[in-house]
This record gives structure tokens, sequence and C-alpha cells, in this order.
């Protein structure tokens, strides 16, 4: 469907590098870890095991990065109203995300564009995703169909 406009998709034409086209915060709690675990297959200890993880110099219980990864999109995905519409999503793991017991922990996701291709319709979404004021993902970028 290249070069055909996509109705209700943002338009390539309305965006500005630079330009913060949305964000919001994502929560996780050891619940939602044990559920991750269960549909991923990725039952490392580290991710539910308090005693495990801080044994391998952890500062406790971590969000699954692939679990991190995916929860950051979502905001960029809720933004497009696609998520068909992420072409590529690429991200470098900076730092863990300690989950706390009990409670949870919030990660914060700002989307900014990076790049705009008006002939082909894309844009590049540079996501700034932190806990706590500090970067979690490094160098996370989607690209994205525009209308």
């Amino acid at each position: 469907m290249s070069g055909q406009s996509r109705p209700g998709l943002p338009s390539a034409a309305g965006l500005s590098v630079g330009e913060q086209v949305t964000s919001g915060t994502v929560t996780v709690d050891r619940a939602r870890l044990v559920r991750y675990a269960g549909a991923s297959g990725d039952f490392n200890p580290i991710h539910w095991n308090e005693r495990v993880a801080t044994s391998v110099g952890l500062p406790g219980v971590i969000a699954h990065g692939m679990w991190t990864m995916g929860a950051a999109v979502t905001v960029v995905t809720d933004w497009l109203g696609d998520p068909g519409a992420v072409l590529d999503y690429q991200v470098r793991f900076t730092r863990p995300v300690p989950v706390p017991d009990p409670g949870e922990v919030a990660v914060d996701v700002v989307a900014t564009v990076g790049t705009v291709d008006l002939e082909a319709r894309t844009a590049r979404i540079d996501l700034t995703v932190s806990v706590d004021g500090a970067r979690v993902l490094g160098k996370a970028q989607a690209v994205v169909r525009l209308s």
C-alpha cells in the first residue's frame, strides 16, 4: 500500500522534525512480570526472584527488556491508531527497570519526530524512555507509515 494515503494515520506533511507527537506512561508490577514470563517463555529468575536478582548484582527484580521495549512502543501505536503502521523498531537496552514489591514502577515515554520522508510517507519517531528521569532504553527509534 506504499504511495497510497491511509485514512486515520497522522499526515506526514503535518509533522516537523523535533516535534513531540505523543507521550505516555506505562506501569509494571511483579504480577505483570509473571504474566509476561508465561507469555514469552522467559522464566529467568531475575524477573521474579529478589534473592537471585540481588545475588547477580542487580538492584532487585527487574522487568524483562523485551517487555520494556514492547510497552514503550505502545505509546506510538496508540498515537498512530494502527500497530501495523510500525515498519521498524529498534532499541538499545541501557539500564534495568527495577520493579518494587509491593508496588509498581512507571516507565515514561516521550515520542518526537526524528526525520520525515514525505515521498515515502514515513517518519522516524525517536523515543525517550525513562524511569525516574533515567533513560532505560537508548536509541529507541520506530519507523512508521503515515498518510
